[in-house]
């Protein structure tokens, strides 16, 4: 299929490695011209000449913060009036509720919620001029079911999806699109530092606490990030302008419902 991308351009956050590389790879293969964003230089520029080089389009990488309004001007700077506008960041650590202190909540809003929300700020009202917009916010498939030692997440992620609920549906009209994909269980460093964390409260070995996550998922795998990141070029396409503020849940069918 056709994705209609060709020539776009795209903002894609946190794309170093993981699932924001994912879905940089796959719309680099669609023909969109990306600007890929991550805090460190090094894997940053690597990944960046690797998908330049692989498939051709304009990759431009800026090494910020976009937590701080000095990495989102940056990240702006170089690319003010993208088309696609992928959010993405690290999940805030997990631990007890207990332990944790103002500032830990406010860092976690402050990631997870604030920042994407004034980046869409920053984009949307261009895309509403072009009449052409997307964009996708990766969440986290405890937005509809939490895991206790994730509260920090739990929180921050819901926070911005009940921002979205609303605002998509303001933009719908304009050709502009803002949902969500809500990752369970995908191989990436993230999934490893959170088993490690269960796996230290429980006092038993990482191997333990991995061959149960996968067993206890219905594919008895987990997820890689070339499959998310394909889901998140179709949400970009010119194919998708009638799916709206929605959260797809890509997690192997872990999650046990009907609807």
């Amino acid at each position: 299929m056709d994705l209609g991308l060709k020539g776009r351009t795209a903002i894609v956050c946190a794309a170093s490695a993981g699932l924001g590389r994912g879905c940089a790879e796959a719309l680099a293969r669609e023909g969109v011209n990306l600007v890929l964003n991550a805090r460190t230089p090094g894997p940053l520029e690597e990944a960046a000449a690797a998908i330049a080089r692989e498939t051709g389009v304009t990759v431009i990488p800026v090494a910020a913060d976009v937590a701080t309004a000095e990495g989102r001007a940056a990240l702006l700077a170089a690319c003010p009036n993208p088309d696609i506008l992928v959010n993405n960041a690290g999940g805030p650590p997990p631990g007890d509720f207990r332990d944790w202190e103002r500032e830990d909540w406010i860092k976690a809003v402050d990631q997870n919620m604030i920042t994407p929300i004034l980046l869409i700020k920053s984009v949307v009202d261009g895309m509403i001029e072009r009449k052409f917009g997307r964009i996708v916010n990766i969440t986290s498939s405890a937005v509809k079911s939490p895991l206790g030692i994730l509260g920090l997440s739990n929180g921050a992620r819901t926070g911005l999806t009940g921002f979205v609920a609303g605002l998509a549906r303001q933009v719908a009209e304009h050709n502009v699109t803002i949902n969500n994909l809500l990752p369970g269980p995908f191989d990436t460093n993230r999934l490893r530092s959170n088993i490690a964390s269960m796996a230290k409260q429980r006092g038993v070995a990482a191997e333990v606490v991995e061959a149960e996550r996968r067993n206890a998922n219905p594919t008895k795998r987990f997820g890689q990030p070339e499959e998310f990141g394909a889901a998140c070029a179709f949400l970009c396409s010119s194919r998708s302008g009638y799916i709206v503020g929605q959260n797809i849940l890509l997690d192997g069918g872990y999650f046990n419902s009907t609807f």
